[in-house]
């Protein structure tokens, strides 16, 4: 899996002349620049391109850049940071790749809204409806995995950590809430994304910013360990003493996809439903995703976490039991600069992320339950996507990130072989993008 997903990142990057790194100007004018020109009035029953964007970012910005970074410290070292940067420039173009697809086989239904997904570029494109099936299928499963129970599990954790708030608690709060926002289909989850995702990314950047600007004197030490960590002989021949290099490739990678879904084909359910109509400019909504979620906020949480003074890299390398993980050790992290409102940041933000990201895979899956048995399984899905934030809470950190793990490889299987077999279908930047 991780050749697969670097082969396919690479061979992109190069086939589009490594676009992200050479114009970063120009699709960041196409994105971000784009809202602060004038724009007409939206029809209500639809869905911009940063509304699209905002759902799909919510979908990849949640627990993965918070307890998925301590995660991968804890796993891999400070060397698996730099892994999950080189997952997301390469991951940039994936992505790219997959809403361009999503673009040309998508349809509009009887109410005139775009609907679509790597299972119609599957079916339409490489003309096997079979393996359409089966992404759906993995999707259906992955929306009630890695979308569901990996971001309770982690608001529980956050909730119980900080404010002493009994799992079982929790489990019946996000049913209440899930159930309200989910029933209002996707054109509220989108508009909600539209409004929790910019202010929550906001706060958590600002909150995190400070508290390395406080530890200020560390940050250089926290960069090089990175770097260090990520080729160091140290970590070729520690064996069980320290991390080994393969431990860093693997964790920075399971978790840059775990952030960022490039190469899962998930987020082009949210992107294919905009009514952007050129597909190049809406694959850079896509690009702009992967850099905001991994390159800018995943690093951030880092930095936050190897100043902190919590993390002790020989006591982790190590691989006791007893230290902090996930959600723990970036609360901890935060409290250790902030004191106890540390702990209270820390809580609102995962909630907030873990919330927009249920919406979000509350879609996608409906979306894959949807292609497989039709609009009338969608109350069932909706109920074994409520019932899954009950044992989400409940279970042990450890098994929910493997289940998350085994979700996201069988959901990207299917993905990545169209993605390969539909190579030439993506067509290199028009000129007027450049």
């Amino acid at each position: 899996m991780l050749a697969a997903f670097f082969s396919v990142g690479l061979s992109y990057t190069i086939h589009l002349r490594f676009f992200p790194l050479f114009h970063m100007s120009q699709w960041l004018s196409a994105t971000i620049g784009s809202l602060l020109r004038p724009k007409k009035k939206a029809d209500v029953h639809r869905v911009s391109a940063f509304e699209a964007m905002s759902t799909a970012l919510a979908g990849s910005m949640g627990i993965g850049n918070i307890a998925g970074v301590a995660s991968a410290l804890t796993a891999g070292g400070p060397g698996a940071i730099f892994w999950m940067w080189i997952s997301a420039v390469f991951g940039m173009m994936t992505k790219y790749a997959e809403i361009v697809l999503g673009y040309r086989y998508r349809h509009r239904d009887k109410k005139g809204r775009w609907y679509g997904g790597p299972m119609y570029y599957i079916k339409e494109g490489l003309h096997c409806p079979p393996l359409a099936a089966i992404y759906a299928m993995f999707g259906t499963l992955a929306a009630l995995g890695m979308g569901n129970m990996t971001q309770s599990n982690s608001i529980s954790n956050a909730l119980y950590d900080v404010f002493g708030f009994p799992p079982a608690a929790s489990a019946i709060l996000l049913i209440g809430m899930c159930s309200l926002a989910v029933l209002g289909g996707f054109s509220r989850i989108s508009r909600m994304s539209a409004v929790l995702i910019p202010f929550i990314s906001l706060f958590y950047l600002a909150g995190s910013m400070l508290a390395i600007l406080l530890h200020i004197d560390r940050l250089p030490g926290a960069i090089g360990l990175i770097f260090s960590e990520a080729f160091s002989l140290r970590s070729v021949f520690g064996g069980v003493a320290g991390y080994s290099v393969f431990q860093a490739v693997r964790t920075g990678v399971a978790r840059g996809v775990f952030s960022n879904e490039a190469g899962l084909g998930s987020s082009v359910l949210a992107h294919v439903a905009s009514d952007e109509p050129d597909a190049v400019r809406q694959g850079m909504w896509g690009m702009f995703e992967v850099f905001a979620d991994t390159i800018v906020v995943c690093t951030i949480t880092a930095l936050v976490i190897l100043t902190s003074g919590i993390y002790d890299i020989s006591l982790y390398a190590a691989q006791l039991p007893e230290l902090p993980d996930g959600i723990v050790l970036a609360t901890r992290s935060f409290s250790a600069v902030f004191g106890s409102m540390g702990g209270y940041f820390t809580a609102f933000a995962t909630v907030i992320f873990a919330f927009a990201t249920l919406l979000a895979w509350s879609h996608y899956g409906s979306q894959c339950c949807s292609y497989l048995f039709g609009e009338r399984s969608l109350p069932i899905f909706r109920f074994m996507f409520l019932a899954s934030l009950l044992p989400g809470c409940l279970i042990e950190m450890d098994a929910v990130w493997e289940i998350a793990d085994v979700c996201n490889g069988l959901m990207a299987i299917p993905n990545l072989i169209a993605l390969c077999l539909l190579y030439r279908q993506v067509a290199p930047i028009p000129r007027k993008h450049l």
